[in-house]
């Protein structure tokens, strides 16, 4: 079973020894402190990655977070595949980022978003498993007397080559664990792997059917309480009074308190005692000025960036403004991309125990190192003195990067010390109160020379700023180099597929009262749509074939290519598809990885849209589970198609609209397509693949709509559009 680990005082004690010691990889604890460290229940720690138990089983810890797209099985490949263990014998668990920062971050960076997992941690991962390996065959070598090199390992056994002598992984970790570690280790060659490369079961999925996985909202503790929270509907609004007399008496109330200056919480046995008592207070709100924003109004605000003079510049070379001015034909379009909620099915939750001497918080984050650093600031602590217990998410997609709830269930745990209360967002405060991702808008320009070459491009997006909001002092001289995700020269985090005599993509910046966030995908999602939308119609403006035309701009971009022409062999593309179906193209590049899709739909003559087929291909560089990877494939296409489709959060009177799914729509099951994955990886790199996928999914259907039905559909979704025939 895996699941988020006990952890008692005692190991946060034998942790915390450890500090300044530097045990990376498991380097020796300084003078004074333990030979050996063990995990939480007694057994061997041959490093911080790798525990072996007397009867062979390893434990493998993943700092990275679970929130379904299979993180924790890959990393725990990766670990086994250089151990060279029992796969069947491998479970893991979270070490918390207290105990990181206790023993100097030796499991290395919390963070998961962004596709990072394992894109960002395999070398170091990898080298924790090849280490724990070579200590563990060192020792067997010691206790046989003989050479290391004349020893090997393979499936959690050691073996004398020479003698055939052999011994279990946990027959020699006590001794194991005590050797000095080597400085450096070889890693194997991808195309020598047995563990990692296959693909092999996740190790979560048998805990998750029979019900054992614990998320965040599970979580039990003895004397918890819990807490319902209602936080002002318009952000920026603050709370002006609340009438606790009126229920205090009610069923399992045990206190109403104030949050902030802008929720109220009541605190109860049970959480829907709490719930029920809420909507129950009578509370007062200031919501101030926000409170006159609405939808229009913002559209209005966000396009009025589209035809200022100055900008944010992210990719520019040659002059694209004189060549529009100039060239022979001009060709302009204006899309738009509304609010999105993340809408996990775990809505925000987190439980926190409080006292004057230490505060301990369980959650579900994206980012353990980010939570404790919010949990020290909330409770008033020292780092040293909080912890957190990192959960499973039941969804995360960028939203469980925040502490927002985590900060509020700590001031509500400092005005009950002693008890561990667990607070739980309503789905109507979850819908109202995220992060939402950013709106914006996107003038396109193109212009062609007489002989329909495309010389220049001028793409000015208009629009929120994520990082002004989050972190504005990762602002480059007022410019959010994050908006260009995508659009790049160069870099890992999206290249410009492209190659344009003429080219200037920049950003005008317009900020809303609603918050902005990373939304799986993030800045990527909308880039593509508007660029991959606009080149198509650059194509069939000029009468040319959309494969073929896109080909001319890609011959110095072969992986963009590559897999642009295996989406299109694969669907057939020059070929007729089936009577009444339609196809439509889009490449991206993100997260370091390479992706394209080719969608096949039909409009019936009502409108009625059907998506029969997608055909995907992406080059992650790497791959560490190939049925993982198609999964997440298809899971992106579920998260892409849905926004395509239904997802848009409107504003009215300063606050969000949508309160749940019946005005929140998702895909359905009868409405998803045939999901064909093409994974080829290349090499010489490390790409996402939680997320690229989803950058292609609305463009390629778009596409497809306008062959089918004469219409260029230029903003989502499309809930809101007619799709008949033009």
């Amino acid at each position: 079973m895996n699941h988020a680990p006990q952890l008692n005082r005692r190991f946060f004690l034998v942790a915390t020894a450890a500090a300044g010691g530097g045990l990376a990889l498991g380097l020796k604890l300084p003078a004074g402190g333990p030979d050996i460290l063990h995990a939480a229940d007694g057994t061997t720690e041959i490093n911080a990655w790798v525990v072996v138990r007397p009867d062979d089983s390893v434990v493998i810890r993943v700092a990275r977070s679970e929130m379904g797209q299979g993180t924790m099985t890959g990393l725990a490949q990766l670990v086994g595949e250089e151990l060279e263990c029992d796969w069947s014998k491998v479970s893991t668990e979270f070490p918390t980022p207290g105990q990181n920062l206790a023993r100097n971050r030796v499991w290395g960076n919390y963070f998961t978003a962004g596709s990072r997992g394992i894109r960002e941690s395999h070398e170091y991962v990898r080298k924790g498993g090849a280490t724990a390996r070579t200590m563990l065959v060192q020792a067997a070598a010691n206790e046989w007397k003989v050479l290391s090199s004349e020893c090997g390992a393979s499936n959690s056994v050691i073996t004398h080559k020479p003698s055939g002598r052999s011994m279990t992984f946990g027959q020699v970790a006590e001794a194991a664990a005590k050797i000095e570690p080597p400085k450096n280790v070889t890693l194997k060659d991808p195309k020598d792997w047995k563990i990692a490369g296959k693909p092999l079961k996740r190790l979560d999925t048998a805990p998750k059917v029979v019900g054992e996985l614990v998320y965040g909202i599970d979580l039990k503790l003895p004397s918890m309480l819990c807490a319902a929270i209602k936080d002002c509907p318009v952000f920026g609004g603050k709370l002006k009074s609340f009438d606790a007399d009126k229920i205090v008496g009610m069923k399992g109330v045990k206190r109403v308190v104030q949050v902030g200056d802008s929720a109220v919480a009541v605190v109860a046995d049970h959480w829907w005692e709490a719930k029920v008592a809420l909507e129950a207070l009578p509370i007062s709100w200031n919501e101030g000025d926000n409170a006159k924003v609405d939808s229009a109004s913002i559209a209005e605000f966000v396009r009025s960036g589209l035809d200022v003079g100055q900008a944010f510049v992210g990719n520019e070379h040659g002059n694209a403004k004189q060549a529009i001015a100039y060239d022979a034909k001009k060709i302009e379009a204006i899309y738009a991309f509304p609010y999105q909620h993340h809408a996990t099915m775990e809505p925000m939750n987190a439980t926190a125990l409080y006292t004057a001497e230490r505060c301990e918080v369980w959650a579900p984050t994206q980012n353990g190192e980010a939570t404790l650093a919010a949990t020290a600031d909330a409770s008033g602590l020292p780092v040293a003195r909080c912890d957190v217990h990192k959960m499973p998410l039941g969804g995360g997609f960028g939203r469980r990067t925040t502490n927002d709830f985590v900060q509020q269930v700590i001031a509500i745990a400092k005005q009950m010390p002693g008890a561990p209360v667990k607070l739980i967002w309503s789905r109507e405060e979850d819908m109202t109160h995220g992060r939402y991702h950013p709106v914006t808008q996107a003038k396109m320009v193109g212009a062609f020379d007489a002989n329909n070459n495309l010389t220049a491009l001028h793409m000015r997006i208009s629009g929120q700023s994520i990082l002004a909001y989050v972190a504005p002092q990762s602002l480059q001289n007022g410019k959010d180099s994050f908006v260009f995700q995508g659009l790049n020269p160069g870099g890992a985090e999206g290249v410009f597929g492209y190659t344009i005599p003429n080219l200037l993509i920049d950003h005008s910046m317009r900020n809303t009262h609603i918050p902005p966030h990373f939304w799986r995908g993030v800045n990527n999602n909308q880039n593509a749509l508007y660029l991959e939308c606009f080149v198509d119609e650059l194509a069939h403006a000029t009468g040319q074939d959309p494969l073929e035309f896109r080909r001319k701009l890609m011959s110095n971009h072969p992986k963009h290519l590559a897999v642009l022409e295996a989406v299109a062999e694969r669907a057939g593309w020059g070929k007729p598809p089936g009577q009444g179906v339609h196809r439509g193209l889009a490449q991206h590049m993100g997260y370091g990885s390479y992706v394209a899709a080719c969608a096949e739909v039909s409009v019936s003559n009502k409108g009625r849209l059907k998506i029969h087929r997608i055909v995907a291909a992406t080059d992650p560089g790497h791959v560490v589970n190939p049925a993982q990877i198609e999964r997440q494939i298809a899971g992106s296409f579920v998260y892409g198609l849905s926004a395509l489709l239904y997802g848009e959060c409107t504003v009215k009177g300063g606050r969000i609209e949508q309160e749940n799914f019946d005005t929140y729509n998702v895909l359905r099951m009868d409405e998803m397509p045939q999901v064909e994955a093409i994974t080829m990886p290349s090499g010489g790199f490390w790409g996402g693949v939680g997320e690229p996928t989803i950058f292609v999914a609305a463009p390629a259907v778009l596409n497809a709509i306008f062959v089918a039905t004469g219409k260029r559909i230029r903003s989502i979704p499309l809930k809101n559009q007619d799709l008949r025939n033009a």
